[in-house]
């Protein structure tokens, strides 16, 4: 009885580092998974489908009050540096104005800005608002839109890269010269681009964009990020001093800021960073 008690003991003994591999094995099996689904559907924790009809389609989707959005995997999505129209609301037109206007003429290239899936690919005509645009979802639960296209150079439910060319510059839709609108959404909250893109510096602003939800009076979402207010559009007339006291910086410090000097020459519609 000693002799056979001695022997289970030893092949528990035995069959314990097995068992470790095996709970290791199977773990790898389920990381692996889970990381095909979240590559197939990016945003797949905050997304709750996939859905490709519509540019602003999000189910039941819930947002949460603060989210950091991870920005270190960027590629900027043109190498033009020009703002042609802000984030905000525009008085002349009596609308929200839900992206940043980049200047690029017909036929430039348009990449992706982060990895992702292309989720809508598609022409809302030649006058009419977005014309030719795509929408991809991203796995840190941004989804960005590029409209205005003159073509698109992917497919609904391709997977891309960031800094993969996916459409080409154009002036289609409702659209006054070619141009590209860009988006950045988070489960469909519009969010200012200018926080997270330097387009000036063809960088991003900071590493982690900090989302705070708000309710409008309208009782839709909105995003109060923690750079909200920190940029400033030259306007004409404007000089470093008169910004630096209505932002309440110094001089040397907006200088420092947007790497200029005290001789720089502004240009209307330049954005600045303040803070």
């Amino acid at each position: 009885m000693v002799s056979l008690s001695s022997f289970s003991q030893d092949l528990i003994a035995r069959q314990a580092p097995i068992d470790k591999k095996l709970k290791s094995v199977d773990s790898l099996v389920l990381q692996r998974q889970i990381r095909a689904e979240q590559s197939a559907y990016p945003g797949l924790s905050l997304y709750p489908d996939w859905n490709n009809d519509h540019k602003l389609s999000y189910g039941d989707v819930i947002v949460p009050e603060s989210y950091n959005i991870d920005l270190t995997s960027f590629c900027m999505p043109t190498t033009n540096t020009r703002i042609t129209d802000i984030f905000g609301y525009r008085p002349r037109r009596r609308r929200i104005h839900n992206g940043l206007d980049i200047k690029v003429f017909v036929g430039d290239t348009i990449r992706a800005a982060f990895d992702g899936k292309v989720r809508v690919v598609r022409d809302e005509g030649r006058r009419r608002g977005y014309g030719k645009y795509i929408v991809v979802r991203h796995d840190n639960g941004l989804e960005t839109v590029y409209a205005h296209l003159s073509k698109q150079i992917v497919e609904v439910n391709e997977l891309v890269k960031a800094g993969e060319p996916i459409g080409l510059g154009g002036n289609t839709g409702r659209s006054t010269g070619s141009h590209l609108h860009f988006e950045t959404r988070f489960l469909g909250v519009p969010l200012n681009p200018a926080l997270m893109f330097d387009f000036a510096k063809q960088d991003i602003v900071a590493d982690h964009y900090a989302f705070t939800k708000t309710k409008t009076s309208k009782g839709t979402s909105r995003s109060m990020a923690s750079g909200e207010g920190l940029f400033y559009k030259v306007k004409k007339g404007d000089t470093l001093s008169r910004i630096a006291s209505r932002q309440g910086v110094s001089v040397n410090r907006l200088c420092q800021l947007n790497r200029i000097t005290r001789k720089t020459i502004l240009r209307p519609g330049q954005v600045l960073r303040c803070s």
